[in-house]
């Protein structure tokens, strides 16, 4: 099936991976998550549903928690984990997602900082972003800046999830 031949509508769940958020909760603080609801308002405007939208603490166990409850849960298609992909030791997002993937796009996060090169110049030689998918969901990480998540819906994640979805669903059905 072509590209174009598919228009399915998604059920996603986005974490957002944020040691700070997930202590302001902890303490009852208010906060604003704009990322995630970025994240959200996108998502939904494309006609795709949230089914479930979390703050983790930027924690390889929470994160490993948070990947394989993903697998248990079988109408769930796209999984997003926004934040914890900088390079600071704190920041384990991808360490933790990498090793978890049957098939890696390597391509979303090269053109993610391709992308991210037009609005921030050499500073983009600093994001990571990854994808890849795992029984036949797909699963992305992105940087946790509003501004990183909106690109990363619109230019990336919206306009090829289906397509991904499709041919993740055929190599999971033929690993049986």
């Amino acid at each position: 099936m072509h590209k174009t031949q598919v228009s399915e509508k998604l059920n996603f769940a986005v974490y957002i991976c944020s040691t700070s958020r997930y202590r302001q909760i902890e303490k009852g603080e208010s906060f604003s998550d704009v990322s995630g609801d970025t994240i959200q308002t996108l998502v939904q405007a494309a006609g795709h549903t949230i089914l479930y939208k979390e703050i983790l603490l930027d924690d390889k166990t929470i994160i490993n928690n948070a990947l394989e409850n993903c697998l248990t849960i079988n109408n769930l298609d796209v999984i997003i984990f926004s934040g914890g992909t900088g390079i600071s030791p704190t920041d384990v997002t991808i360490e933790t997602i990498t090793p978890f993937l049957e098939k890696t796009l390597p391509g979303f996060g090269e053109f993610f900082r391709r992308l991210s090169y037009d609005e921030n110049k050499t500073e983009s030689l600093l994001t990571r972003a990854t994808a890849g998918t795992k029984n036949g969901k797909a699963f992305f990480c992105i940087p946790g800046s509003p501004n990183a998540a909106k690109l990363a819906i619109e230019k990336l994640i919206l306009p090829e999830a289906p397509h991904i979805i499709k041919h993740a669903r055929e190599q999971h059905d033929t690993s049986r």
